[in-house]
């Protein structure tokens, strides 16, 4: 019986630009072609979070968007919260990783405040960071995107950067960090989408969400005995081409 991966996509149709719900179809696709059955959720205001939650998806927004879904976001704060205690993996992108902190000042003195999952602030500036970006990360080695966000976003103690900026901006265009990690819940600035070009971030995705279920993603087999599926071709070519597209991608000027 082919094994269900449930992925939550929170508020496409208000925090989905720049390409992030790109990030959903590639999680989804390389489950298939690792051989599991994807289950996509699109999370809006007023539903209900599936009573499955494997991976959970967030991207970016204007601040209008923001300021849509603040309530309904701060309503299921104590769902994430405890989905997030439970090492449920989540990545969040721009807008969302600014809502998974703590506030979110704009530009025009507007106060969002945020469910905080993860241990950060951010205030809106006049400037906007535009361009590629390149960062290295101690788990996941060079992560490569493309950042377009006004916010400077400070790291408290409670979070670890993501990444060490190499050409960019990063999180504030001072102290050399972009994203930020807490547990198993990911934030980063970077479009493009992220994940097709950065499969060590995809794999940790899923990976994590695989042992949650009790699957080891390095083992032939299961808890229970039964078989693990092996990778097809098609993900094995498709990460080689992976490889040769984040070569481009971090050669390019920003």
């Amino acid at each position: 019986m082919t094994v269900q991966i449930h992925l939550v996509q929170l508020y496409p149709r208000q925090m989905n630009i720049y390409g992030d719900h790109g990030n959903v179809l590639t999680l989804r696709r390389q489950l298939e072609w690792r051989g599991f059955e994807p289950i996509v959720h699109d999370y809006n205001p007023g539903d209900r979070l599936p009573e499955r939650v494997d991976i959970i998806i967030g991207g970016g927004g204007q601040d209008s968007g923001q300021s849509a879904v603040q309530t309904d976001l701060l309503d299921l704060r104590s769902q994430l919260s405890d989905l997030a205690e439970a090492e449920t993996p989540m990545l969040m992108i721009c807008g969302l990783y600014q809502m998974f902190g703590h506030r979110f000042d704009t530009v025009d003195g507007q106060s969002i405040d945020g469910i905080g999952l993860l241990d950060v602030t951010t205030v809106g500036q006049t400037e906007r960071f535009i361009g590629n970006i390149v960062t290295q990360s101690s788990d996941f080695g060079r992560i490569i995107g493309y950042e377009n966000h006004s916010g400077r976003t400070m790291l408290g103690p409670g979070s670890t950067p993501l990444g060490t900026v190499v050409s960019g901006a990063g999180n504030n265009g001072e102290d050399g960090t972009e994203g930020a990690r807490s547990r198993n819940v990911l934030g980063s600035y970077l479009h493009g989408s992220l994940l097709p070009k950065n499969p060590a971030l995809s794999a940790f995705l899923i990976d994590t969400a695989l042992r949650n279920r009790g699957i080891d993603p390095s083992e032939s087999s299961r808890a229970d005995g039964s078989a693990v599926p092996s990778p097809s071709s098609a993900f094995e070519t498709a990460s080689t081409l992976a490889q040769r597209a984040r070569t481009d991608a971090g050669n390019r000027p920003r």
